[in-house]
């Protein structure tokens, strides 16, 4: 459910962001901590909160298609077909970038990620902030308003709980639709590449597509990301819960779970297809058996975990399908920040 931020708190955003300060927005993938693109020092206060990495790029939000232009330089037709089809909504697209886009936004390379998010109160600040600069290039670089490589948040008591005394300004959309990070599609090259899966599919891009374009969503990911720019949420280990979280097929859980308590350590679960109420668990988040309701609700099922003080969350093993791609590759990368840390003895 949409909420709708009185007028008073709209304006609010918008001095702030002219301002240069940050600003907690909702999209319908997941709430963004946006600032200025265009003021460094502005961007620069979103890697300072996120305690996130130089050389990471920020996606661009803009307010509609047309701003394109004034961000991006050679944009190839089929990035125009992509964005006629799926913007507003759940795709960013990596194109070369005009020169004078700052490198704070696009981590020093010649690539820049823009997006036009479905939300309807994202659009409105959008919209608004456009038309305060004056026909001046509009943008709010936005990556998830969380703490960096932590589960992202999709209500604004998430990003209340993420950032505590330190939280910035929120206009509270209500919860995110969609529920994880937008589609990533490389468009910088001969032919797009899918960077990050997300709602929308390599599928349903290529369906968009015609002739040889149809092909280019790329199936051999490692070899294409090989060439492939830097992006937001491409790290091997992301979206990451405090509590070391490991996926376990449906008919495993049981008996995982009996080991836990023969240790004597406390576990949660989160599962769609099976209810282990014969085994010892202490937290049990019963999920939709569908990747769309799934989705939206993945990232609250792990900050609920996560707060319980738990030894362990064990996650029921997806479906292997493309419908549940882009929610396996979140779960792998939460998975995968638990084993460096192991790895690196902390």
């Amino acid at each position: 459910m949409v909420n709708s931020p009185a007028p008073a708190d709209f304006a609010h955003a918008l001095d702030l962001l002219n301002a240069g300060a940050l600003v907690a927005l909702p999209t319908e993938t997941v709430y963004g901590l946006g600032a200025d693109a265009s003021n460094p020092d502005a961007v620069a206060k979103i890697f300072a909160a996120k305690g996130r990495p130089a050389d990471h790029p920020l996606i661009v939000h803009l307010a509609n298609a047309e701003a394109m232009q004034d961000w991006a330089r050679d944009v190839p037709e089929y990035a125009r077909q992509l964005a006629a089809a799926f913007w507003p909504g759940p795709l960013t697209l990596i194109l070369k970038k005009q020169s004078w886009v700052l490198d704070a936004v696009t981590g020093g390379q010649d690539t820049v990620g823009l997006r036009v998010p479905a939300h309807p109160v994202a659009l409105e600040l959008l919209r608004c902030f456009a038309a305060s600069r004056h026909d001046s290039p509009a943008g709010i670089a936005a990556p998830s308003a969380n703490r960096f490589g932590r589960i992202s948040p999709t209500t604004a008591e998430h990003v209340r709980d993420e950032f505590a005394d330190a939280t910035p300004f929120i206009l509270d959309g209500g919860p995110c639709a969609v529920g994880i990070e937008s589609t990533i599609v490389d468009c910088s090259r001969h032919q797009p590449v899918v960077l990050r899966p997300g709602h929308i599919t390599a599928a349903q891009i290529a369906a968009v597509l015609s002739g040889e374009q149809a092909q280019s969503p790329a199936n051999d990911m490692h070899a294409a990301r090989k060439a492939a720019p830097r992006v937001s949420g491409s790290l091997a280990a992301h979206y990451a819960p405090a509590t070391p979280l490991r996926i376990v097929k449906s008919q495993d859980i049981p008996e995982v779970l009996a080991v836990w308590q023969h240790a004597g350590k406390r576990c949660g679960v989160v599962a769609y297809s099976v209810d282990p109420r014969d085994a010892s668990f202490h937290e049990l988040v019963r999920m939709p058996a569908t990747s769309m309701e799934y989705a939206q609700g993945l990232y609250a099922a792990l900050r609920k975990l996560d707060a319980e003080g738990l030894d362990q969350i064990i996650v029921e093993a997806l479906p292997d399908s493309q419908d549940w791609a882009a929610i396996a590759d979140r779960l792998q990368r939460a998975t995968a920040a638990h084993a460096l840390a192991d790895s690196s003895g902390r």
